[in-house]
C-alpha cells in the first residue's frame, strides 16, 4: 500500500545499542546488503582490521556469507566479496498466543516466514502452555529442516512483563499474573529446552520488527498501534524499543473513549480496548444481522466488497482510535506510525481515511502506514524477539554453543 508521503531516500542504519561492532556489522548489512568490507566500514564507521574481524566471526557462526565477486572490469589488489545476511543456517522459532489461535512460526534471518501453524486456543493458562510444549517438539520435527534455533520467542497482546516472562494483565485471554517463562519449563526437547526464551507483548515485538525489517526500516523513532481483540501501542525512540517500568510503555487498553458505554473488564465504561475490539465490533456487526455470526475477518471482506454497512463500522472503530494515535504523534513525534488493523489490512481507503481523523499532515515527521507483514503478522511477531536480540548481540550465539 502506498504510504501518505515517501519514506526518506537515505537508509540509515539504526544506532547500535548493544552488542558492540559485530552487531553493527549485522545490522548494516541487514539494512544496506549485500556489502563490501570496505562499505561496511563507511556504514559502521569501524577501521578495515575492526570490519575484517567482525565480518570473519559472523561468517564463523553462520550469520553472514560471502557472495561471489561483483562482475566488472579486472581492479587491482584483493577481490571485494559482498557480504550479505546467511539465512540457511538459522531460525528463529516463536509462538503467539491469541485470543481464538495459537500460532506457532519459524522465521528466517531476513525476517521471512518459513513455516506456521495453527491450534485453537483452548482452557486456562496451564492448559495452553501445556499445549504449546506439547505441540512444539512435532512442529520443529516437521518444519525446521534441521536448522540451527537461535531462540524460543512467545508472545500475546496486553500488559507483559518481559524482565520477568509473566503476562500481568491479558483482559482478551482473561489472564492475570501468568508466569509464562517458567510454565514452558518442560518441553520434551533439548535443544527446545536449552533456547532463550523471549517474552514479550505484540505490540512491541512488532515494532521492534518494523525497525528490522518493515516500514521502521532506516528509521529510529516509531509508533506502532495493534488494533485486534487486545489494543497496544508501543514507542521506539533511537532505534530501541521502550519498555517502561515492568514494561508497561505504551499501554493505551484504557485510555477513555469519549461518549463510550462499553464495559470493560477493569470495572469502568467506555475504555478504548472495550469499545473496538475485534470481539466489540464483530459482535456489534452480527447483532446487525450482517455476518452470521461474530467473526471480524468475515466483517472485513464483507467491507471489502463496498458493503457500506459494514465499511462504516470500520470506520467508526478508526475514528475512535483517531484521538489515541493524534495523543500519540503530538507527544512522540514519530517518523513513522504503524497500524496494524484488520480494516486497514483488508479495506483500500481506509489508510487514508484514518490519516484524515488523527490530521496527519504530509510531513516525514508524522507518516501513517499499515503493518508490514500482512497475515503473517502473528507468526513475525511470535519471533521477532528472538531475531531482535540475534542483530543487538550476535555473538552471544557463539557463546551459547560453546556451553551448550
Amino acid at each position: 500500500m502506498l504510504s501518505l508521503v515517501a519514506p526518506p531516500a537515505v537508509t540509515r542504519t539504526p544506532p547500535p545499542t548493544e552488542g558492540g561492532g559485530a552487531g553493527a556489522v549485522l545490522r548494516a548489512v541487514l539494512a544496506g546488503g549485500p556489502l563490501s568490507r570496505t562499505a561496511l566500514g563507511r556504514a559502521t564507521g569501524q577501521s578495515p582490521a575492526a570490519v575484517s574481524r567482525h565480518t570473519s566471526e559472523l561468517i564463523g557462526i553462520g550469520l553472514l556469507r560471502e557472495l561471489p565477486p561483483v562482475e566488472g572490469p579486472p581492479r587491482a589488489g584483493r577481490p571485494q566479496l559482498p557480504l550479505d545476511i546467511d539465512t540457511g543456517h538459522h531460525l528463529a522459532c516463536g509462538v503467539h498466543i491469541g485470543a481464538p489461535w495459537l500460532t506457532f512460526a519459524l522465521l528466517d534471518l531476513r525476517g521471512r516466514v518459513v513455516a506456521q501453524e495453527r491450534l485453537p486456543r483452548t482452557g486456562d493458562a496451564a492448559t495452553v502452555l501445556a499445549t504449546v510444549r506439547g505441540h512444539l517438539p512435532g512442529f520443529l520435527a516437521r518444519r525446521a529442516g534441521g536448522r540451527s534455533l537461535l531462540g524460543l520467542g512467545v508472545v500475546t497482546g496486553g500488559w507483559v512483563d518481559s524482565e520477568h516472562g509473566s503476562v500481568v494483565e491479558n483482559t482478551a485471554l482473561g489472564w492475570r499474573d501468568v508466569p509464562l517463562r517458567d510454565l514452558l519449563v518442560g518441553v520434551p526437547d533439548a535443544r527446545i529446552s536449552r533456547l532463550p526464551t523471549h517474552v514479550d507483548g505484540h505490540a512491541r515485538a512488532l515494532a521492534q520488527a518494523e525497525l528490522l525489517f518493515g516500514a521502521g526500516t532506516g528509521c529510529t523513532e516509531l509508533v506502532e498501534l495493534f488494533v485486534g481483540n487486545v489494543v497496544d501501542a508501543a514507542i521506539a525512540t533511537g532505534g530501541t524499543v521502550v519498555r517502561g517500568r515492568r514494561s508497561r510503555a505504551g499501554d493505551i487498553a484504557h485510555l477513555p473513549v469519549a461518549g463510550s458505554t462499553e464495559p470493560c473488564p477493569c470495572g469502568r465504561l467506555g475504555c478504548l480496548q472495550a469499545t473496538i475490539s475485534e470481539l466489540t465490533v464483530a459482535r456489534d456487526a452480527h447483532a446487525r444481522g450482517l455476518i452470521p455470526r461474530a467473526d471480524i475477518t468475515l466483517l472485513a471482506a464483507l467491507a471489502a466488497t463496498g458493503d457500506g454497512a459494514a465499511l462504516r463500522l470500520f470506520e467508526e472503530r478508526l475514528r475512535l482510535l483517531a484521538p489515541a494515535a493524534s495523543l500519540l504523534l503530538d507527544m512522540l513525534n514519530p517518523e513513522v506510525l504503524v497500524v496494524v488493523e484488520v480494516g486497514m489490512l483488508t479495506v483500500p481507503g481506509l489508510r487514508e481515511y484514518f490519516a484524515e481523523q488523527i490530521g496527519v499532515r504530509p510531513e516525514p515527521a508524522q507518516l501513517v502506514t499499515v503493518g508490514s507483514f500482512g497475515r503473517d503478522v502473528l507468526a513475525v511477531a511470535a519471533c521477532a524477539g528472538v531475531l531482535d536480540a540475534t542483530y543487538q548481540r550476535p555473538m552471544d550465539l557463539r557463546t551459547a554453543r560453546a556451553a551448550g
